[in-house]
């Protein structure tokens, strides 16, 4: 066993606290990883306070991971001991489904094993990157292009595919009306990458006050949605609607803002449920639809999109002892716009 330094909580809404965790020896195919960089997910917060259903503590989170090679197993090909690389929100797949074949290990049929708070096939509790190194099959490691700095590139790893999958499978481009939902740290990613495929990009948000970021980040509309005008303006607008808040919002207003054949897509993940009423997908052929992470094959592709196109996150670089005030930070919106981890400030227990 590895032995690997870490920051775990040990029940809902208990401070993170420093300890070890294991880490398997390297099997043929693996790759051990020091981590550099680990970003705070929204998910990270609804996991570790039991918020998504029951969970084995002690918990350590984290799926937005960025780090160097640090050793490799015997019949690894595609990594050698000091490359660049990443992992993100699932480390292993059943492989052999219809999904997993077509490069959509996301959707496995079978599940595929999440990075943290899942058993893998050894039978083990999957723990995540708020820890000094983590093992992981070659196929789930992704290489981080020259031109992008592991801490910016590590909210790449969720927030940036998960932004990036819809775009890319709804056609976001040239001609395209696109409208993101929330400048968070999904919503920033998204402004970005929308603007970089050409799309004309409008942030709807619950006020004005970050404007500026929204057009600096490459929107070309900002509009807030606390102003009932907002939605009669902008009725039958857009071609694709990406609704990036983990918070509870009026769908059947949202979907009259699509125009005929348009597309509210879900990638924020509430913990309680959503309604609407059928009559608001009926109306101009609209459709309500989901999109979680994307596959290894295409996570890829983001990464190096976003090295040709410089885009990294706007980052907070953070202490391991600053977590529980980053999650609070959070929740109360009070982060432009992701936090990340310094894994080299993770001290010994």
């Amino acid at each position: 066993m590895i032995t690997a330094n870490a920051r775990a909580t040990f029940g809902p809404g208990e401070p993170f606290q420093a300890t070890t965790i294991d880490r398997r020896d390297l099997g043929p195919r693996d790759v051990l990883i020091e981590i550099k960089y680990c970003g705070i997910c929204h998910s990270d917060i609804h996991t570790a306070r039991g918020e998504w259903g029951a969970v084995n503590y002690p918990l350590v989170p984290g799926h937005e991971i960025t780090g160097i090679v640090a050793e490799v197993g015997s019949e690894v090909t595609k990594f050698a001991v000091g490359d660049r690389v990443g992992v993100g929100c699932m480390v292993d797949s059943c492989r052999e489904c219809e999904n997993c074949r077509k490069g959509e290990e996301q959707y496995c049929l079978k599940g595929n094993t999440l990075t943290y708070a899942a058993v893998d096939k050894y039978g083990q509790y999957t723990q995540g990157g708020y820890s000094t190194h983590i093992v992981v099959d070659e196929d789930f490691v992704l290489r981080i292009p020259e031109g992008l700095e592991l801490d910016v590139a590590a909210p790449l790893l969720c927030a940036g595919i998960t932004t990036y999958s819809p775009l890319r499978h709804w056609e976001a481009g040239p001609g395209k009306k696109v409208a993101i939902v929330g400048l968070g740290g999904l919503g920033h990613m998204a402004v970005k990458l929308a603007h970089a495929m050409g799309a004309e990009v409008t942030v709807l948000s619950q006020s004005l006050k970050k404007k500026d970021d929204g057009l600096r980040l490459g929107a070309d509309h900002y509009y807030a949605t606390s102003d009932p005008e907002t939605f009669k303006k902008l009725t039958g607008t857009f071609d694709l609607i990406v609704n990036t808040v983990s918070a509870k919002i009026d769908i059947d207003a949202y979907l009259s803002l699509l125009s005929l054949d348009g597309t509210l897509v879900n990638v924020g993940a509430p913990a309680e449920p959503l309604s609407l009423n059928v009559f608001s997908i009926l109306h101009q052929r609209r459709s309500f639809a989901g999109s979680t992470i994307g596959g290894i094959r295409e996570t890829q592709e983001m990464l190096d999109f976003c090295a040709k196109h410089h885009i990294g996150a706007e980052i907070e670089v953070i202490s391991a002892d600053k977590i529980d005030e980053a999650y609070a930070r959070v929740l109360a919106s009070d982060v432009r716009y992701r936090f990340v981890i310094d894994i080299s400030t993770m001290r010994t227990v």
